[in-house]
């Protein structure tokens, strides 16, 4: 009876505690201009991005620990992929997994802190040599999500 009377008060005195901040609230959505190019790229391979970024960011600002509380709206403007896509395979039976081409991502959105404040984002950043473009379909936008989130992350918009 006791040890259940102390773990009550317990409770108590925690909950009655200075309040925990939380992780950012991430959203990520594909923009206007990229939306009209899901037919070239597939509605699939576009999800998989906006999971990937939303990934990558919640990660890196869990690491830091900057923004929280707040809320982060995140639009991807722009993607190219390194490789054709399934979807454009299909559509183009001349193309093949060999085609290879730079890559990259362009991305915008905001952060508004837990205080109110607003932080605008831009972010671009594209492979510009041949030499360095990634093996698979999406390495280099993946290689911008990657840079973006540390950037975010560190505090540098």
């Amino acid at each position: 009876m006791r040890v259940l009377i102390g773990v009550s008060v317990l409770s108590l005195f925690l909950a009655a505690g200075p309040a925990q901040a939380g992780p950012a609230q991430v959203e990520v959505f594909v923009g206007d201009d990229l939306a009209d190019q899901a037919d070239e790229y597939g509605q699939r391979d576009l999800d998989l991005l906006t999971e990937r970024l939303d990934r990558e960011v919640e990660t890196a600002l869990a690491r830091s620990g900057l923004y929280e509380d707040a809320r982060i709206r995140l639009v991807i403007e722009d993607v190219r992929p390194n490789r054709p896509t399934f979807e454009q395979l299909r559509r183009r039976p001349g193309l093949s997994l060999e085609s290879h081409g730079i890559g990259g991502a362009d991305i915008s959105g905001e952060v508004v802190t837990a205080d109110g404040q607003t932080v605008p984002i831009t972010f671009r950043w594209y492979e510009s040599d041949i030499r360095f473009a990634g093996l698979t379909t999406w390495s280099d936008a993946n290689q911008a999500f990657s840079r973006f989130a540390r950037r975010l992350a560190e505090g540098r918009f």
